[in-house]
């Protein structure tokens, strides 16, 4: 089962959906019931035409709800309007139904959550760890969501920032999740860029593409994590490296600074530098300040923890990291980190197997206690 394919396809089938009258909430619904069908059936009976396929499940799985809810009878008419198997149109519309999601009757962080939910496949608790906050309250957050924009109509689309910041999400749980989204959420900023002419946009282009340039080096063949001081350099792809400082040359250029800007600045700098050791952390320091000053985001303030212990010595960056809240993720792997450096491989060993422990992923784990096993293993020898 082609899991990938599955994804890439929940947005045009959606659109198709909605296009025919379905409200937003049951269109999903209808659609995540067809996802579920394809699972079951199709290793055994794979289809030609998989788009036109969900889309037929789709609609008659969202007209048997619509039969049953005596409330919606009136949408019995539209039964003869069925899709019928076969070819279907090859328009993408996701970037479209990127920005119906982004309804103004939705708060930003709510269209987000929605999008990234319906149009971007993420499970509840995928949404949850990018938001910072415990699943059950993003599952609210969702079901309100879907509730509000059953009750309009989706020809007054979102704005470009609330759309920006779902591209951003799901690149991020593609470049570092289960799930590859990475790939498609460049694709579509691409569309984006030459679709409106906004720095931000080509911001977050810019950033998406020098991580991603860096993602063949980012692990090993065993799957374990790779950090970036340790990376193979020479794996970086120095054409993707390119055309993002190029694109974010000449964002900065237009002088109207924006957060996906500075992330990009701070990106570039590491793909500059040819070794670690020459990587120019002063500056990157100076970006951090800006991105603190642009968002107020206490992970900003956490990577700058880290790039303040490199410019600055780890002691500099232990006082950076000591104010800020001890429960933001991650916050003990970077405290192991700056230990180590300070000096104090006890401490850090001991930080590194309780960061493990919170970790949210596999292989963030693996890492961490393979970390804390070597400084555990050179104060036993």
């Amino acid at each position: 089962m082609d899991q990938a394919l599955l994804r890439s396809l929940i947005p045009s089938v959606l659109a198709v959906l909605v296009r025919r009258g379905a409200d937003f909430a049951a269109a999903e619904d209808a659609v995540q019931e067809a996802l579920v069908e394809a699972v079951r059936v199709w290793p055994a009976d794979p289809p030609r035409d998989p788009k036109g396929w969900l889309i037929t499940v789709a609609w008659r799985r969202f007209l048997d709800t619509a039969r049953a809810d005596a409330a919606r009878r009136r949408r019995e008419d539209v039964v003869d309007t069925e899709p019928t198997p076969g070819p279907t149109s090859g328009v993408d519309d996701t970037l479209a139904l990127y920005f119906l999601c982004a309804h103004p009757s939705l708060t930003p962080s709510s269209a987000v959550a929605l999008t990234l939910r319906a149009v971007g496949g993420l499970t509840t608790r995928q949404i949850a760890q990018a938001y910072l906050v415990p699943e059950a309250t993003m599952a609210q957050r969702i079901s309100r969501a879907k509730r509000t924009v059953s009750t309009v109509r989706f020809d007054q689309p979102g704005d470009v920032t609330t759309v920006l910041r779902v591209l951003y999400l799901v690149f991020n749980e593609g470049y570092t999740g289960a799930v590859d989204l990475a790939a498609e959420a460049i694709r579509l900023t691409r569309q984006l860029a030459v679709a409106i002419d906004h720095p931000e946009v080509a911001g977050l282009l810019a950033l998406m593409l020098l991580h991603h340039a860096r993602r063949p080096s980012r692990t090993a063949p065993d799957g374990s994590l790779v950090p970036l001081a340790e990376q193979d350099r020479g794996r970086w792809d120095t054409t993707a490296i390119a055309e993002g400082v190029g694109v974010l040359q000449a964002a900065l250029a237009r002088d109207r600074l924006g957060e996906f800007q500075a992330q990009a600045a701070i990106a570039a700098l590491h793909a500059d530098a040819p070794t670690a050791e020459e990587t120019d952390w002063v500056q990157i320091v100076e970006w951090y300040d800006e991105l603190a000053r642009l968002t107020d985001s206490p992970v900003v303030r956490l990577n700058r923890a880290v790039a303040v212990g490199a410019a600055d010595g780890a002691r500099a960056g232990l006082a950076a990291l000591a104010a800020l809240d001890d429960s933001l993720p991650r916050y003990t792997a970077v405290a192991a980190y700056l230990h180590e450096r300070a000096g104090d491989p006890a401490t850090a060993a001991r930080l590194y197997a309780e960061a493990a422990r919170k970790a949210a992923n596999l292989a963030e784990r693996d890492h961490l206690t393979r970390q804390a096993a070597r400084l555990n293993d050179h104060r036993r020898r």
